[in-house]
């Protein structure tokens, strides 16, 4: 059974974004990806608060591959420490999320 999650990825912008979520995508740890640009994060670093642009990476997968989906992420971002976190998708369009399984084990069913 599927257990499909959202990756919510800050990155510092669009072309990072797109160079981490195509490589989600290329080695199936991922069955797509958005990036969203525009973001302005507020955030506490090193001891003093700042504020930067950002964007937002989401990338659709399942449970069972969000550590080797976030070790990849970690490898492939400029930050020290990359947000990546899991949120469990409990609901929505079933073929989609039938798609998300499918995607991210390589068969072909979309």
């Amino acid at each position: 059974m599927a257990d499909p999650v959202i990756l919510y990825i800050t990155v510092p912008n669009r072309e990072e974004g797109i160079a981490i979520g195509r490589a989600l995508v290329d080695e199936n740890l991922a069955a797509c990806a958005n990036v969203i640009d525009g973001l302005t994060s507020i955030f506490r670093w090193e001891g003093a608060v700042q504020e930067d642009g950002e964007a937002l990476l989401i990338a659709k997968t399942e449970r069972e591959l969000v550590d080797a989906a976030s070790d990849l992420v970690k490898m492939e971002h400029s930050y020290d420490c990359p947000c990546v976190v899991a949120i469990p998708i409990v609901g929505g369009n079933q073929q989609f999320i039938d798609w998300i399984a499918a995607e991210t084990t390589g068969t072909e069913e979309g």
